[in-house]
C-alpha cells in the first residue's frame, strides 16, 4: 500500500492506512516521537471508594502490614475482608481496604513545623508505633529515631514527630499525664494495653524485663487483654505467684537469660532488629521473612548455617520437650500447608520472629500462634 521495503519511517512522512468503507485507504502523517516522562516514585493515593468498598492493587515490595498501615486499618480486618488466612500476597492482586459501604481513612502529613526544614511532622495517636509511622511515610525506623532523638521505641499520643528529615523536632521526654492508677503506691506509672500488645513488647517499651513486669502486676501467666491497666513502675504486688509455663504442654523450667555465649549473641542480634519490616524472601536488615531472619541472626552470632525455608530448618533440627532460650519454635498451616513459620524462643512463653508486622516478639499462647503451634526444636 505504501511501497515500503523496510521498517524505517521519518517524521512528517505520509502513509496510506486501511479505512473502513474506503477502497484506497486514508493518508496519515507520522508524528514526532515523544519521550516518555520518567516515572517518579510517589506514595499511591488511596483509591476512590466504591459501593462495595475501596480497593488497592498490590505492588512489588508490599506486605499486608504495610497496606494495613497505609490505610489505617487493622491487619485482622484486611485479612477478613479479603479471605486471607496467612501473609502471602502478590503484585497485581486487588485487595479490599474498607468494609462494604465505608470509606478508608486518608493519612496526610501535617504542615512542616517551624524550624523543621522541608520535612513534615506527624502527631502520634493512640495505637501508633514507630515502625507503623515509618512504614506509613516510607522511611526507615533508624531515620525516624534519628530525626527525633529517640533511642528506644517509646512514644505517646500527642507527641509530634519529624517524618520528613531536616532539623530534628526537639525530643519530648515528658509524656502527658495518664489516668491515675487504682493503687495508692506513690510514684506509680501505668500503661493501658492496646490490641496487639504482648508483655514482651510492653517490657521493652518501658525498660523492664518480663519478670519485673509480671511481679509489678501479680501476673502468673502471659495472658493480657486490650484495655487492661498495668503498673510499669512502683512497688511489686504483694500477691505474686510463681510463673506458670503451661503453654502447649510443658515448656519446662525456662529462664530469660542463657549461659551459652553463642545463643546470647543470637538473642542480642535478634532484639536489635525489632521493628525491621517484613519482606518476602528477605534476609538482610532491609527486610526479613521468618527463615531469612533465622539465617541472618545465627550467622551474625558466628553460627554458619545455610539459607533454608522454615521446612528446611525443621528438617535440620530435633524436637525438645522442655525448650531452652535460643531454641526454635515452629508453626504449621499459616499461609501454606505444613511447616510454614518459625521463630527463636526467648523464654517465658515468648519468641522473636519476622512476622507480617516485621521483627517482633509474640507469645506462644496467643490465640493465633497457639492454633498453629507445631513443636520446639533445636539445631543438630
Amino acid at each position: 500500500m505504501n511501497g515500503l521495503t523496510s521498517n524505517q519511517i521519518y517524521v512528517n512522512q505520509s502513509l496510506n492506512v486501511p479505512d473502513s468503507g474506503q477502497a484506497g485507504g486514508t493518508a496519515v502523517t507520522a508524528a514526532p516521537a515523544v519521550a516518555a516522562a520518567p516515572a517518579v516514585a510517589a506514595p499511591a493515593p488511596a483509591p476512590a471508594p466504591s459501593s462495595s468498598g475501596a480497593s488497592y492493587t498490590v505492588v512489588s515490595g508490599d506486605s499486608l502490614s504495610k497496606i494495613a498501615n497505609r490505610f489505617g486499618i487493622s491487619l485482622t480486618d484486611l485479612r477478613a475482608w479479603n479471605g486471607i488466612s496467612g501473609d502471602l500476597i502478590y503484585a497485581g492482586q486487588t485487595l479490599k481496604v474498607s468494609a462494604s459501604g465505608s470509606t478508608p481513612p486518608t493519612v496526610t502529613a501535617t504542615a512542616p513545623a517551624s524550624g523543621s526544614g522541608s520535612g513534615g511532622t506527624y502527631t502520634v495517636v493512640s495505637g501508633d508505633t514507630l515502625i507503623k509511622i515509618a512504614n506509613r511515610y516510607g522511611i526507615s525506623l533508624g531515620e525516624l529515631q534519628s530525626w527525633n532523638g529517640i533511642s528506644g521505641s517509646l512514644i505517646y499520643p500527642g507527641q509530634v514527630l519529624n517524618v520528613g528529615g531536616g532539623t530534628s523536632v526537639a525530643p519530648q521526654t515528658n509524656p502527658p499525664t495518664t489516668e491515675a492508677s487504682t493503687t495508692n503506691n506513690a510514684g506509680t506509672s501505668v500503661y493501658v494495653i492496646k490490641s496487639g500488645d504482648t508483655l514482651g513488647k510492653i517490657a521493652l517499651q518501658v525498660g523492664l524485663n518480663i519478670s519485673q513486669l509480671k511481679a509489678l502486676n501479680g501476673l502468673s501467666s502471659d495472658l493480657i487483654f486490650a484495655g487492661q491497666t498495668l503498673k510499669v513502675s512502683g512497688t511489686a504486688s504483694a500477691d505474686v505467684v510463681p510463673v506458670s509455663n503451661s503453654t502447649q504442654g510443658s515448656l519446662g523450667s525456662v529462664a530469660e537469660t542463657t549461659n551459652n555465649p553463642t545463643i546470647a549473641e543470637v538473642l542480642n542480634h535478634a532484639k536489635k532488629l525489632i521493628g525491621v519490616p517484613y519482606v518476602f524472601g528477605g534476609q538482610t536488615p532491609a527486610g526479613f521473612d521468618c527463615s531469612g531472619f533465622i539465617y541472618y541472626v545465627f550467622n551474625q552470632a558466628g553460627e554458619s548455617i545455610t539459607r533454608l525455608s522454615a521446612a528446611g530448618y525443621y528438617d535440620r533440627s530435633f524436637e525438645v520437650s522442655s525448650p531452652q532460650v535460643g531454641d526454635l519454635v515452629f508453626f504449621k498451616d499459616t499461609y501454606i500447608k505444613g511447616i510454614s513459620h518459625l521463630g527463636i524462643y526467648i523464654g517465658n512463653g515468648e519468641f522473636i520472629h519476622a512476622g507480617s508486622d516485621g521483627v517482633d516478639i509474640s507469645s506462644v499462647s496467643n490465640v493465633y500462634w497457639k492454633s498453629h503451634f507445631d513443636s520446639f526444636k533445636r539445631f543438630y
